[in-house]
């Protein structure tokens, strides 16, 4: 008899852990989106103030690339000598990210 109970409570929780770890690996999708998509621009469209703020914190910087979100928030792809680095500006060259 007591092997009986054992075996009927071994096989209903093997059952409760299976339901509940099913439905879980089921739904293995996953939604990701992106906060703010940046477009390249022209050096050339990116604001003297911007460009300003770049040559004050980093002299001698070269632009490399510029992209700009719909906030008119700009990632500078800039190089200095034989280093590289991207940094984030708002449009009056307050840095957001360096």
């Amino acid at each position: 008899m007591k092997k009986l109970i054992l075996s009927a409570v071994v096989a209903l929780g093997t059952m409760s852990i299976q339901a509940n770890v099913l439905p879980v690996s089921q739904n293995t999708n996953a939604t990701v989106a992106i906060q703010s998509e940046y477009t390249e621009v022209t050096a050339d469209a990116v604001p003297a103030a911007v460009k300003t703020a770049l040559q004050t914190a980093y002299p001698g910087a070269k632009l490399d690339k510029a992209f700009v979100n719909e906030k008119k928030e700009y990632k500078l792809e800039i190089s200095v000598g034989d280093q590289k680095a991207t940094v984030y500006s708002d449009v009056n060259g307050n840095w957001l990210k360096i």
